[in-house]
């Protein structure tokens, strides 16, 4: 956006503060903040918050939030840092906080692992008997909630914006599918209800635990569950050093800080206790977002609470709350606009610790159209139909309250509700042996039983089926190797129906995609291409392969329902975009002997001069209607088969009955897909990176006008490698070369064909060269590692062209 529109924030809370300072310091200055509540202090959950900010993250998105977070509230006064301690109790604890270590190294911040005794000189109260040692983070600490709402309106008020307290918004104005203000109720000085309408342009929703309602007056679902959460402060302890850094004991679900000669504990060991919203006013005692406190649901945390503070046990707790807080199914944010009201935006579930870094990121979406930083975990639009319900956002926000502090694999499943989508082929899937995780509902095998035999015929040494410890061997089975052999040396399926589908069609199709996208895809019917989706920066959005089915009609494999949405905004007039996924499937058939297996089942060619590589046609297989393209994510030969869903069985069953394929899993195919290079998006690439960077330059077709193009440079500064280590090790670990971090890695798995580990990673461009040595930081450990050149596989695709 060019222009400078009336915007009306709806929420003061530190969320909504940080976003009108962020806007107007941008020049946007006719900024209307609203709330229900008294300001400063509005009753929301920045109102009672404890205040912790612990930057470390899994999530890069999430870390550089916490430490755009920290940076600014420190310059603006409102932060304490006084450092983060994390301290472990177990062996599975200490060996987390390893990894921790490792992920503030990959994502640029500072910190150190200590012994206990280093542990009890940061916290004094603390017995270092009790613990096997500590994460420290200097930079961590406490953000003043409430000043730095007002700090920050101040600084907002003094460029042009106004607050406006006790003004609750009873209704969202909208006309031809654009927000056009916000309707809120007020009293007058003499208690009588005003009814107005501020007028806007756009309208973003930063209310909290209340975004539910604000968004049903917008006709949005708002995937957000309240939680009450417990916190309460010891009495006066003798010797309390009154100031220390915040401290975490997530063995027992506890956080700590201190209040002067008081220390406030924080707990997740309780059951989980959502709430309403229509209960959040109701059941508020000194302000909507605080509860009535259980002490019964506190007690057994206080008394862990002493176990690992002994000083507590002289006193006992006071002043307890149960503090309303938000949770989505995921743990993420949500932000982004409503898919069917333009200018209304969320930035929504955002807690103290991250509240600058996503108002930062929404006032630079709406300002300059893109964000600085990488929002695809955060975004809206993320979520399939079926988790929204509120079913499943209760359910799934509960669950995370009770994982807030678990030890978490990155691989590891929710475990409800379960099962929610399967593919036709699911039912043999399950008669195989089947072992399923799940991603955006789907249950995904990962490996099958059956297949064990084979590897009574295979090598069992660690070259062939890896090295591994009990981390990197969790979700994971040896069978993968041996399924990953027959694709190699056979043919394997490969059940590719979670792939998102979407059709584009009608008369200017063509022209549109060709604007969207990339590569060249007006190509002529039959035609398949691989392309990417770019944002107005550069950065890459997604990678899709488009098969042109007719002349007006295209099939558009993508990553997910962001790029539906996507897609579906930019799409003009004359063209229709459809989600196809629900009524198709697919089945990817790879191996050299791929060809053997379908030929005498179809009446299409299936030679190399008759079905040539990235092309697609429509035929039979056997009984069943199939649009066949020649693609592979695995490099091998071979070809994805769609067709409708309720014949998805006969497929499977049509192809099993040769008795020439095996089941293949996703652990096999990761493994495989890497042999080859193909990148993951979402993990390899995201839009912080641009195609050169990403090795994708190949799919960039400068020559015509694309999203993104002018952003576009050939000049490089960092580059997406493989490495070759000496053992397998997760994603996300941080790389070092010479004593010093330099990039991080991306995807990891055993490669079977080349009889080495492979892990991907970004490195600076000058040590992207093949043969540079690197280490990759694995739980403290050092692991060898090498920069190959690529594809480590079939370098000259001659496996895949026969």
């Amino acid at each position: 956006m060019t222009s400078r529109p009336r915007l009306v924030i709806i929420g003061a809370g530190i969320v909504g503060c940080a976003l009108a300072d962020e806007l107007t310091a941008r020049g946007w200055t006719d900024v209307t903040v609203v709330d229900r509540g008294p300001l400063p202090a509005t009753g929301g959950s920045s109102s009672h918050a404890p205040g912790l900010v612990f930057q470390t993250n899994p999530s890069k998105t999430m870390t550089e939030f916490a430490s755009y977070t920290v940076r600014k509230y420190t310059e603006l006064g409102c932060f304490e840092q006084v450092g983060g301690l994390e301290v472990a109790t177990t062996e599975e604890r200490w060996q987390d906080l390893h990894r921790k270590h490792g992920w503030a190294e990959s994502w640029g911040v500072e910190s150190r692992l200590v012994d206990p005794a280093a542990c009890a000189e940061l916290w004094p109260l603390l017995d270092p008997g009790k613990v096997l040692g500590g994460f420290h983070v200097p930079s961590d600490g406490l953000a003043v909630a409430v000043r730095c709402c007002e700090t920050q309106a101040r600084r907002a008020s003094e460029r042009g914006a106004r607050f406006l307290g006790g003004h609750t918004v009873v209704g969202v104005e909208q006309h031809g599918g654009r927000v056009t203000g916000v309707a809120v109720e007020s009293d007058d000085e003499h208690g009588v209800v005003e009814h107005r309408v501020i007028e806007a342009d756009v309208v973003v929703c930063a209310a909290g635990f209340w975004g539910p309602s604000i968004g049903e007056l917008a006709g949005l679902t708002v995937p957000l569950q309240p939680l009450a959460h417990q916190y309460a402060r010891s009495g006066p302890l003798a010797g309390s050093p009154g100031i220390g850094p915040i401290l975490r004991h997530q063995d027992r679900d506890l956080y700590f800080r201190h209040h002067g000669d008081r220390v406030g504990v924080g707990s997740y060991a309780h059951r989980p206790m959502p709430v309403a919203q229509h209960e959040i006013g109701p059941k508020g005692t000194t302000m909507p977002s605080v509860q009535a406190f259980t002490e019964e649901d506190f007690d057994p945390a206080w008394r862990d609470a002493c176990e690992l503070l002994p000083t507590l046990a002289g006193t006992t707790y006071e002043d307890g709350i149960n503090g309303v807080f938000s949770f989505t199914p995921d743990g993420f944010p949500l932000i982004g606009e409503a898919p069917h009201l333009e200018g209304f935006w969320l930035a929504e579930a955002v807690w103290v610790t991250h509240s600058a870094g996503v108002a930062r990121a929404v006032a630079e979406l709406l300002v300059d159209g893109v964000s600085a930083t990488d929002l695809h975990e955060c975004e809206l639009s993320r979520f399939e139909p079926v988790q929204l319900s509120p079913a499943f956002v209760a359910e799934r926000g509960a669950r995370n309250f009770v994982e807030v502090y678990d030890v978490i694999h990155p691989l590891q499943p929710m475990e409800s509700p379960r099962p929610m989508r399967t593919s036709p082929f699911h039912i043999r899937q399950r008669e195989l042996g089947g072992f399923f995780l799940e991603g955006a509902g789907w249950e995904r095998p990962h490996w099958f039983e059956a297949n064990r035999p084979l590897l009574d015929d295979l090598p069992g040494d660690e070259a062939f089926l890896g090295r591994r410890d009990a981390w990197a061997g969790r979700y994971w089975s040896p069978i993968a190797a041996a399924e990953s052999h027959a694709t190699r040396e056979s043919v394997a399926l490969y059940d590719m129906t979670p792939l998102k589908r979407i059709e584009v069609g009608g008369p200017k199709a063509a022209a549109f995609l060709q604007r969207l996208t990339t590569n060249d895809v007006d190509k002529k019917p039959g035609s398949v291409t691989y392309t990417l989706l770019l944002d107005t920066g550069g950065g890459i959005r997604s990678d899709l392969t488009v098969a042109r089915i007719e002349e007006d009609r295209f099939q558009i494999g993508a990553n997910g329902n962001l790029d539906l949405d996507w897609i579906t905004r930019h799409a003009p007039g004359g063209v229709y975009v459809r989600d196809i996924t629900p009524g198709t499937c697919c089945v990817g058939v790879w191996g050299p002997r791929a060809r053997e297996l379908v030929q005498p089942l179809t009446d299409l060619d299936m030679s190399h001069e008759g079905f040539r590589y990235f092309t697609c046609k429509t035929g039979y297989v056997g009984h069943v209607p199939v649009t066949a393209m020649r693609v592979s994510y695995v490099g091998e030969l071979g070809w994805e088969l769609y067709t409708t869903a309720d014949l998805g069985l006969k497929l499977w069953d049509t192809l099993w009955a040769t008795g020439l394929p095996v089941a293949g899993g996703r652990a096999a195919f990761n493994s495989l897909r890497l042999e080859k290079g193909y990148r993951l998006w979402g993990v390899d690439m995201t839009p912080e990176h641009d195609p050169y960077e990403a090795g994708l330059g190949f799919a960039v077709k400068t020559g015509k006008d694309f999203v993104g193009r002018d952003a576009l440079s050939t000049d490089v500064t960092r580059k997406l490698v493989p490495l070759l280590t000496a053992e397998v090790v997760m994603g996300k670990e941080p790389v070092r070369h010479q004593g010093r971090t330099v990039g991080y890695v991306t995807s990891a798995a055993h490669g079977h064909t080349i009889r080495a580990p492979i892990a991907y990673a970004w490195l600076s461009a000058e040590l992207a060269e093949p043969g540079t040595r690197v280490d990759v930081t694995y739980f403290g450990r050092r692991v060898p590692a090498e920069v190959a050149a690529e594809p480590l596989f079939d370098p000259k695709m001659e496996k895949i062209r026969r």
